[in-house]
């Protein structure tokens, strides 16, 4: 009995011991155990540099005046711009990489054009003191002539000699507003007691009417722009060139310095020899002195 009863004890005992939970070792501390994983923010990503727009180039557009002066500047049949003064401009914009863009109208209103900086350049002008104050030039392109032109049967009983002589008799001269004839007859013109023998018109046209009409006793006019009119409305018969010319004269492209600067009209320059020395200068020339 003493002896069941104590390997009763035994046996409970065992069993306490073996229900007893294992001990669990104590956790480290935080700060010991591990290294605290700092987040860091990602590196920026590289941005490639940026290369600045190339500046666009202007486009070269000139606005070219013209007026109606046969053969150097007119419309032609297609209703375009033609005629010797055109085609030389037109080859040396080309050279330069422009475009002319061109507007018609008279002398009068092209010069007040180009002054207002409306009109960038006019064909055919002559070099005044007055002219510089609101208009570069170019280099002189080609020469002209103003020929004194009358009634034909009228033409042997005229003065034979000089302007002079021809005003100083009393005679009226059509000139174009605005043109310039020369120093010759700037002087005459400036003279009060000949002022008076002056009538002037906006086209040489009107000029011509005039001249038919015996308003007036003469014109003025380029020689071959006059041989043209003349031609083309069939009076050829009835006006004639007199003996009195003005001389030779440059001519030049007049160039506003309002819209223009002076560096284009070097480039203008040297277009202008360059198709002078390639042949294309005297090929045009050639086609209307035939």
């Amino acid at each position: 009995m003493k002896i069941l009863t104590l390997l009763s004890c035994i046996t409970l005992v065992l069993l306490q011991i073996g229900c007893k939970p294992a001990p669990v070792p104590p956790s480290a501390p935080a700060d010991a155990a591990t290294t605290p994983v700092t987040e860091t923010a990602p590196a920026p990503t590289a941005q490639p540099a940026v290369t600045p727009p190339e500046p666009v180039a202007q486009a070269c557009v000139l606005k070219l005046g013209f007026e109606a002066w046969e053969p150097y500047q007119y419309v032609g049949m297609d209703q375009k711009p033609a005629g010797l003064d055109i085609e030389l401009v037109q080859a040396v914009a080309t050279k330069m990489n422009c475009e002319i863009t061109p507007q018609q109208g008279t002398w009068v209103d092209l010069i007040a054009g180009l002054k207002a900086g409306e009109i960038d350049m006019l064909l055919g002008a002559s070099k005044t003191a007055a002219r510089e104050e609101y208009a570069f030039f170019s280099e002189p392109y080609r020469k002209e002539q103003f020929v004194l032109f009358v009634r034909a049967a009228e033409v042997a009983g005229l003065p034979q000699n000089t302007m002079t002589d021809f005003l100083s008799a009393g005679k009226k001269l059509g000139i174009v507003s605005e043109y310039y004839y020369g120093e010759e007859l700037a002087q005459l013109y400036s003279d009060d007691k000949l002022k008076t023998n002056f009538v002037e018109a906006s086209l040489s046209e009107l000029n011509l009417a005039r001249l038919i009409d015996e308003e007036i006793d003469g014109m003025l006019e380029d020689r071959f722009v006059a041989a043209s009119m003349l031609r083309r409305k069939g009076l050829d018969k009835m006006v004639s060139p007199h003996s009195i010319t003005l001389g030779d004269n440059d001519v030049y492209v007049m160039f506003s310095k309002t819209t223009v600067a002076d560096t284009k009209v070097g480039a203008f320059n040297a277009a202008m020899a360059a198709i002078r020395q390639n042949g294309e200068y005297d090929a045009i020339m050639a086609r209307y002195q035939q």
